[in-house]
């Protein structure tokens, strides 16, 4: 008999089991809600579409997905009335590792939240947009798409910086300046900065800019170093960008332009817009001796894809099938119904063919966290920032991969069956500086 969405919302409501104990028959549920396939049922080999997905966190480390379904979504659950914004961000910290999923979901079993609060499950619209997010994930997809949201920030930082130089000041200082606000408010928009910061600021200092400079300084000393900011308290961010707390002079025209930007969806931009407005940010007539030149990043690609990525994909391929190779010889050494002695030889023997499979996935592993990538006309870094985004999409596929077909083997007594082959890779690339 089909689940109505009645039933499932009269049945979730009731339920007070443990987080643990309940998000994979609540999933279970809305799969038979939307008739869709279990990720049992659709992929039982757990690489596409599973629960407990392993995934290398951002910051490193690793973790697991409640659920994910790759190049769809990834789902995280949390008890009921538990703080749902931290399991947002727990998903965030899988992201890469899950290849950029359209959609991050989370729920407590009484809610679901597709990036915004999700619509009633009972009505037709919420049955609706729940079997979009098993189907079609690209329908979900905001009108404003990324390429036009970086367009609108590209042209208002540009009004900006022309604002800004009306003053004298140098096309660095505008640039540098223009970086540090565009990092606050994607900063904003993921939750390194408090939530809605800035448009409070604006809304408490709109009619006075220079109370505003005062409080991006105030604001810009405190990512420095980390600390309150009034009662917020502020993360320290490194790296050099808020080394000091200088704030270019601001008026109303800027405040208004400020306002404007802070109401994109930096959350959803591409980092390569850091280079778009670091060349908007410099003056057009001088920017051929500061050495700044901005490229698209689809451009980068057709040099980066065929000179970095070509390689290391054959090479990628090739241990692929050595591994399987492997693998088939290992499965094909069964120590049951022998004797003892014969069982020994044969764990022994498939625990060798185990190793073999570890090193060579670490070695390939190995080769993707030491490349070196020089960009000799390095401006924006653009160029670095797409070849490094490229190597971690294969580094999270080596992960996925080996945590497939590297694992311990089960019959051998000196390894837990869970354990996975690969070392962390903390370093996927050496920049030269």
């Amino acid at each position: 008999m089909p689940l109505t969405p009645q039933d499932f919302v009269s049945k979730w409501k009731r339920a007070d089991a443990r987080e643990r104990q309940s998000v994979q028959e609540h999933f279970i549920d809305l799969c038979a809600l939307v008739g869709h396939e279990t990720p049992m049922q659709q992929d039982p080999s757990g690489t596409r579409f599973a629960f407990e997905m392993g995934a290398a966190k951002t910051s490193g480390g690793s973790g697991w997905a409640d659920v994910a379904k790759l190049g769809y979504f990834g789902w995280e659950y949390k008890g009921k009335y538990a703080n749902l914004d931290k399991a947002y961000q727990q998903l965030l910290l899988y992201r890469d590792a899950l290849q950029n999923p359209p959609l991050l979901i989370v729920s407590d079993m009484n809610k679901i939240i597709i990036r915004t609060n999700y619509t009633n499950l009972p009505t037709a619209e919420g049955l609706k947009t729940l079997k979009t997010v098993f189907f079609n994930p690209e329908d979900l997809k905001p009108q404003e798409t990324i390429e036009h949201v970086t367009q609108e920030a590209a042209q208002q930082f540009s009004t900006l910086a022309n604002v800004l130089r009306k003053f004298g000041e140098e096309p660095q200082a505008v640039a540098h300046f223009l970086i540090r606000l565009l990092f606050c408010l994607f900063a904003e928009d993921i939750g390194l900065l408090p939530e809605s910061l800035f448009p409070r600021l604006l809304e408490q200092t709109r009619r006075n800019s220079k109370q505003f400079a005062e409080v991006l300084q105030q604001l810009f000393r405190a990512m420095n170093t980390g600390g309150f900011f009034g009662a917020e308290k502020i993360l320290h961010f490194n790296g050099g960008l808020f080394d000091d707390d200088h704030v270019l002079q601001l008026d109303s025209d800027s405040m208004d332009i400020i306002g404007k930007i802070d109401g994109l969806d930096w959350g959803a931009i591409k980092p390569s817009i850091f280079g778009t407005l670091f060349e908007r940010g410099l003056d057009p007539s001088k920017r051929s001796q500061l050495g700044a030149h901005y490229t698209g990043e689809d451009d980068i690609i057709l040099i980066v894809e065929p000179v970095l990525m070509a390689p290391l994909r054959r090479e990628w391929e090739e241990t692929k099938i050595q591994v399987k190779v492997l693998a088939q010889e290992r499965d094909t050494l069964e120590p049951d119904n022998v004797s003892e002695a014969a069982r020994k030889k044969l764990i022994r023997e498939r625990e060798k063919l185990t190793n073999e499979i570890r090193k060579s996935l670490q070695t390939f592993a190995d080769k993707i966290a030491t490349v070196k990538v020089l960009d000799p006309a390095c401006g924006s870094g653009n160029f670095l920032y797409v070849a490094l985004r490229l190597l971690l999409d294969l580094q999270n596929e080596v992960l996925s991969f080996s945590m497939r077909w590297a694992q311990a083997d089960p019959t051998s007594p000196s390894r837990p069956p869970n354990s996975t082959a690969l070392r962390p890779m903390s370093t996927p690339m050496n920049l030269p500086k």
